[in-house]
């Protein structure tokens, strides 16, 4: 990208700045006008139309989720380099640790068998926690593999390739098993995967400038790991970032386990302020129903930030239209700002969105519906971020609206 101006226009929402930087131009591609036009008539459609010719900036306000990850080779350089291309003026590094306690990159510490080549590295495939197993048609049983980045050294982990996530669990063969693909995604671009280690991506962002929200995953082995206790673990992602030369006010700390939140906000306040607590409670817990009091709680924690799956933030009323959960008002009375994930990881709309769609499913028909999710979490619910795996749609949406 070329600079073109320098300086940025913030709006502040609450304890945390949503930014269109003005002196980044976004490459958005036909993806955005697409969504636009497939969706039913309405006036929001017809305002988002006449956005199409741009120009358009990057903005904070659009979060590359493990990068581009709908077509690009997760958490990899080049995923994070075609988000930033994309828009987004936040993108994530998942923090998960290696054999010799070196932060990377990586969803899961437990992912290498789908996320990477390992499998096809003899050496090293036989190191994993689980080596391949083949699928036993006889028996019905699904072929297995469990490959830890806990398994191998940095200098290991180096030498492999990203690919996209997937595996066939019918797989009789190694190839088989990583020829897993989904279908609606693509492996056009996975013949460089690069690997990187956290302190790589914020060196990658810092160069880019674009903030950050890195995730210190949940690990697959028992803390302490060798002496690693998930303190060392917590603050030594802190340490890298200072060491990148990233101020608290660009990061975005991630994490489900609210124990590393407020571990950040008692010993790393300045970065512990934008801490994000990744809430699970509304899938992991069969009995949770947020309230004014457990909205409270995290308010009086220190927790400033808080971030539900999308199916959390939005309901149909009556008529089907998607319109704020009570979820979403009681977060918002607490005066909790909230980041929504993940828009665009559902694969098409059509058949309701799946998952993450799944408050809502039927008022879904059509791939534009995401857009309509877009506008009701940005104009309703009054996110301050969203995440998604294809970041060009929601830097479209920022722009056209005006979130600067």
């Amino acid at each position: 990208m070329k600079q073109i101006l320098k300086g940025s226009i913030a709006l502040i929402l609450g304890l945390t700045s949503i930014t269109v930087w003005a002196n980044e131009s976004a490459n958005l591609g036909p993806r955005p006008v697409y969504l636009v036009n497939n969706m039913d008539d309405s006036a929001l459609k017809t305002q988002l139309q006449q956005c199409s010719e741009g120009p358009f900036q990057r903005s904070s306000f659009s979060i590359g989720h493990r990068g581009a990850a709908m077509q690009f080779p997760e958490h990899t350089k080049e995923s994070y380099l075609a988000a930033i291309e994309m828009g987004a003026g936040v993108v994530e590094c998942d923090v998960t640790f290696t054999k010799d306690k070196q932060l990377v990159c990586r969803h899961s510490q437990n992912d290498l068998h789908t996320t990477t080549n390992v499998l096809s590295k003899p050496e090293l495939a036989k190191k994993c926690t689980v080596p391949f197993t083949p699928a036993n048609p006889a028996t019905g049983e699904d072929a297995k593999a469990e490959c830890r980045t806990s398994d191998f050294t940095l200098a290991e982990f180096k030498t492999l390739k990203g690919k996209m996530d997937g595996s066939n669990p019918k797989a009789t063969t190694v190839e088989e098993y990583m020829n897993g693909t989904p279908g609606w995604r693509t492996d056009l671009y996975t013949q460089n995967g690069t690997l990187m280690t956290h302190a790589e991506s914020a060196a990658l962002f810092k160069a880019h400038g674009v903030k950050v929200t890195p995730e210190l995953k949940s690990t697959a082995v028992a803390m302490p790991f060798n002496g690693f206790t998930q303190e060392m673990y917590a603050q030594k992602l802190v340490d890298e970032l200072k060491a990148a030369g990233i101020s608290a006010s660009d990061s975005y700390l991630q994490s489900f386990d609210l124990n590393d939140v407020k571990y950040w906000i008692k010993n790393n306040p300045s970065f512990g302020k934008q801490a994000v607590y990744l809430d699970d409670r509304v899938y992991e817990q069969k009995d949770f129903v947020a309230s004014k009091a457990n909205m409270k709680a995290l308010k009086d924690a220190g927790v400033n930030i808080i971030a539900p799956p999308l199916f959390a933030l939005v309901d149909l009323d009556k008529k089907k239209n998607l319109v704020p959960s009570n979820y979403a008002k009681l977060a918002k009375q607490a005066d909790l700002d909230i980041i929504a994930w993940t828009l665009e990881r559902s694969g098409p709309l059509a058949q309701g969105g799946g998952w993450y769609y799944k408050s809502v499913s039927e008022g879904i028909n059509n791939d534009g519906d995401a857009m309509n999710m877009l506008d009701v979490l940005a104009q309703d619910v009054g996110v301050i971020g969203v995440f998604s795996d294809w970041p060009a749609t929601v830097t479209y949406y920022a722009n056209c609206m005006n979130l600067k």
